[in-house]
């Protein structure tokens, strides 16, 4: 495997080389470790570079063509001016629905291997936020962990532990705190070599404090959480990704206020892997679990197996992704309309001027 002292510490693996080996155009290879205002900085064999995406993938925004923070790159353009001309293939990508457009997606970070969901059980946890937050890891391709975080503030440390381990069936749930070190020795446990691990969660959640207590060290500057309402100020103000002294990375991630699905159906049938089996034994097989005779999962929510508040936060997230499909139907058509309308104007302009083009 080739790569600088500079791309090992940041991943570089045998994966990506080969990668970059299927490009001939002599770009110089790199990996993202930070976005901010439509620059990336780049970790390259000379170093930290501050790029620009090039113009065909400026074009390709809508789709989560832009570089992210954990993307492996091409930079080209000129010395004064390095241009990100390609976007290398991704293993993974976290993806949610862009906040202020409905037919946008957004993706938050790339080759992610592990993602650490961070929720704080000063009070009682949102259980429907997390159901959320694990289809959408689960549909990124990345392994999720939950770690509940601020336990030195909790009243009922136990109930807390009970109620999230019932919404994540084959999810490591970790209780954890950085005060009295709790759960710190296990966490460092995944920081493997190499691995990339990203953080989500809200903000307040003590993602950036969880960072410096994994380092060892004050990497992120943290603030006091506001005691009148328990939340946080977003610290983190852009997605960064930071190699740790033992060789792990971590990407921090500002607090997510809001956690839109994308195509999101495969994550959701992992998240919710219980009602996805309970469902195997219903007598139709499209059965939509509202009211159709031989629904095994409405018989599961009327025995009390199954809580009536998962299948209904089921049903919302699925209602979700359709919409979403929808929306992007109809950007879609709205596209091919505006390329029709091109076109024609061309086919005009051709005969108007006697064939010439």
């Amino acid at each position: 495997m080739s790569g600088s002292a500079g791309l090992v510490s940041v991943g570089m693996n045998e994966r990506v080389a080969a990668l970059v080996a299927g490009h001939t155009e002599g770009w110089k290879p790199g990996r993202v470790v930070r976005s901010d205002r439509g620059f990336v900085f780049v970790m390259t064999d000379d170093g930290v570079e501050l790029a620009r995406p090039a113009t065909r993938l400026l074009k390709a925004a809508d789709d989560g063509g832009l570089p992210v923070v954990g993307d492996w790159v091409l930079i080209g353009g000129d010395e004064g001016e390095p241009l990100v001309e390609v976007v290398l293939e991704r293993t993974t990508s976290i993806v949610r629905r862009d906040p202020g457009k409905a037919a946008r997606l957004q993706v938050l970070a790339a080759n992610v291997d592990l993602v650490l969901v961070t929720h704080p059980i000063a009070e009682p946890p949102n259980l429907s936020r997390l159901e959320r937050e694990l289809a959408l890891v689960w549909d990124s391709g990345a392994r999720p962990v939950l770690v509940l975080t601020k336990a030195d503030l909790s009243d009922d440390v136990e109930g807390a532990m009970a109620a999230v381990g019932e919404i994540a069936p084959g999810v490591p749930v970790h209780l954890t705190s950085v005060v009295s070190g709790l759960g710190l020795d296990e966490l460092r446990g995944y920081l493997e070599h190499g691995e990339t691990l990203a953080l989500i969660g809200p903000s307040g959640s003590g993602k950036s404090t969880l960072v410096n207590a994994l380092a060892g060290e004050d990497l992120q500057l943290t603030r006091e959480v506001r005691v009148s309402d328990g939340r946080g100020r977003h610290t983190t103000v852009s997605r960064e990704l930071i190699p740790l002294p033992d060789g792990g990375l971590i990407i921090d991630t500002p607090g997510l206020r809001a956690v839109g699905m994308w195509d999101s159906a495969d994550g959701i049938d992992q998240a919710f892997s219980d009602i996805a089996e309970l469902a195997s034994g219903c007598r139709f097989r499209d059965c939509t679990h509202s009211g159709e005779p031989g629904c095994a999962v409405a018989a599961a929510v009327a025995s009390g197996a199954l809580p009536e508040r998962r299948l209904e936060s089921y049903r919302e997230l699925q209602a979700e992704v359709r919409f979403v499909a929808e929306q992007v139907d109809v950007r879609a058509r709205q596209a091919r309309k505006r390329e029709d309308k091109l076109l024609g104007r061309a086919i005009k302009r051709y005969h108007r001027d006697g064939g010439r083009g």
